[in-house]
């Protein structure tokens, strides 16, 4: 007895809100913006704790002991369910890495690369596509929607011994192909545009050889690249809402699979 209240219930207390934190740990460790290396584990646990004391009052407490084997497997589960969706996020972000990765080397950045403590060495285009992104997605409020589709996972796959559909795990690896679609998409009028200047380049080195390409091609290429870059910037907000939209589509659909 503690404060007036048996030890057992404040162990099926415990038991609740920290299966609950489990999931939204896994999901912050994992998920943009929250599993940078520039937010402290710290701070990441106490934002963990504190959106599971909010929402773990509209979750029906399942009545499971940590120091079981059901309690191992339910606290597995959650680490599944909280990684899948922040590697659905993931995804996003990286159609943009990968779109910025083959400007770059289209440019003839590929060599200057910028040191990120989550990426390793990342080309330079690439680091700044990815910054803008980032700053789109808290203009618009993803990280807000993504703890709000966090709190409903709770209805469609509740804190229980249920396994998971494994047709959840096939969706996710299927939904990888975003990577390559929406990346190519992003970054295709600039590399068509960079292959023409090329081939005008190479077309100009058989007509006039004289002609040094050498020191007229970087040039030309890394100017025609920055304004085009410019260009692209005024459309990259509507084609990364669009993305959003679907990867938070792609977040539902996948809690849908699992269940």
């Amino acid at each position: 007895m503690a404060f007036g209240i048996p030890l057992e219930q404040i162990s099926e207390q415990i038991s609740h809100y920290f299966l609950i934190m489990v999931r939204i740990a896994a999901l912050l460790h994992v998920a943009p913006i929250f599993g940078e290396k520039a937010v402290s584990k710290r701070l990441r646990a106490a934002l963990a704790m504190l959106i599971a004391l909010l929402v773990g009052a509209n979750v029906p407490d399942a009545h499971i002991e940590l120091y079981t084997l059901t309690g191992v497997w339910v606290m597995a589960k959650q680490v599944v369910i909280g990684a899948a969706m922040g590697l659905t996020l993931q995804l996003l972000f990286a159609a943009v890495r990968l779109s910025g990765e083959i400007i770059g080397m289209q440019m003839g950045l590929s060599f200057a690369t910028f040191f990120d403590p989550g990426m390793g060495n990342s080309p330079v285009i690439s680091r700044f596509l990815n910054l803008l992104v980032t700053l789109l997605f808290l203009t618009l409020n993803g990280h807000l929607w993504t703890l709000a589709l966090l709190s409903e996972t709770f209805d469609a796959l509740p804190v229980n011994a249920d396994p998971l559909h494994a047709g959840g795990f096939l969706y996710l690896v299927s939904s990888a192909g975003l990577i390559f679609s929406q990346g190519l998409m992003l970054g295709l009028p600039i590399i068509a545009l960079l292959l023409c200047i090329n081939m005008t380049l190479a077309l100009l080195n058989r007509l006039t050889p004289q002609l040094s390409i050498f020191v007229v091609g970087f040039p030309l290429t890394l100017s025609v690249g920055m304004l085009a870059l410019f260009l692209m910037a005024q459309t990259l907000p509507v084609f990364f809402e669009r993305l959003m939209a679907s990867g938070f589509d792609m977040i539902a659909q996948l809690i849908a699979a699992l269940a």
